[in-house]
């Protein structure tokens, strides 16, 4: 079984790996997130393959797809649907959003107002939506990948803490080096290759995949490094708040999931370090109110492994 799993991971990597050139570390980072059954933020500037991974995923996961662009004069309703009379049955009839899939992209999510943004709350958290009154439920597995441009953009409206916790980890794709710039000049676009790559993984194998990491071993002394790390953001003068309890639990989830990625049963503390700097950049601020990738690096450096 253990081979099999690694397989089918290998061979997901691999395939988008033909598709976003260069940014291995960037794929298993949100590969991780989709088996932990969080949810990806996902901030760069325009052009740097945001959209594309997110398509990706979906493509290689086999899932339902549903792109949402968001704008400044997008409502809630636009995302989760209104009821509409219908003059035959003399009633009304929910019609269903694009909320209602799989894998949801919410492009440039920080360019719509805060009502809207905050229409994907209920969803994220809950799995479900409620539209006047009346609860739905979304399918499953059901994963979140919001896009967003750096604030310093015209016409962005940053989102609110609460929403940025909602998100398991946050990354940023960044320049290709040149060896894999020079690839993508060379060649034809990459992005014209998804609709042609094969399920890697289907959404009942992904389903076990997410099963699965609740039996990868965690031992006493991994949970006190965590406890150490968490300890640390509340301790420190750096920060203006600590990490959550709700921030522990993604940060231990994501860990699991990264180690089943590496092929281990077991969580070893660099499986805590290579997802900690995506788990917590969003949800630090320093005492100037800034927060960045280098956030987590100094939670690092800071606190001893036991």
């Amino acid at each position: 079984m253990q081979d099999t799993t690694q397989e089918l991971i290998a061979g997901f990597i691999d395939k988008a790996s033909q598709v976003i050139i260069g940014k291995e570390e960037s794929i298993r980072l949100a590969l991780a997130c989709l088996i932990a059954k969080g949810h990806l933020l996902i901030e760069d500037l325009p052009g740097m393959g945001k959209t594309t991974l997110a398509h990706l995923l979906a493509r290689l996961a086999g899932l339902q797809y549903q792109r949402i662009q968001f704008t400044s004069d997008l409502l809630p309703a636009d995302i989760i649907g209104v009821s509409i009379y219908d003059r035959q049955s003399e009633s009304f009839r929910f019609h269903h959003g694009p909320i209602f899939s799989q894998l949801i992209l919410a492009d440039e999510i920080n360019r719509a107002t805060p009502k809207t943004q905050s229409a994907l709350l209920e969803a994220m958290e809950e799995h479900q939506v409620t539209a006047e009154g009346e609860t739905y439920a979304l399918p499953a597995p059901f994963f979140v990948i919001a896009t967003q441009n750096p604030a310093s953009q015209v016409g962005t409206f940053p989102l609110p803490e609460s929403q940025l916790d909602r998100f398991m980890m946050r990354i940023a794709l960044g320049y290709p080096d040149a060896a894999s710039e020079r690839s993508i000049l060379s060649g034809d676009d990459p992005r014209s290759r998804i609709d042609q790559l094969p399920v890697m993984i289907d959404p009942a194998q992904l389903a076990k995949l997410q099963a699965s990491t609740r039996d990868m071993h965690v031992s006493p002394a991994l949970l006190d490094y965590v406890q150490s790390l968490i300890d640390f953001t509340r301790s420190s003068a750096r920060f203006q708040h600590g990490l959550s309890p709700r921030a522990g639990i993604a940060l231990l989830s994501a860990a699991r999931a990264w180690g089943m990625l590496e092929g281990r049963r077991q969580v070893l503390p660099e499986d805590v370090q290579a997802v900690l700097p995506a788990v917590v950049s969003h949800r630090m601020r320093d005492m100037e109110g800034k927060s960045g990738r280098g956030t987590g690096q100094h939670i690092l450096e800071s606190v001893p492994v036991p």
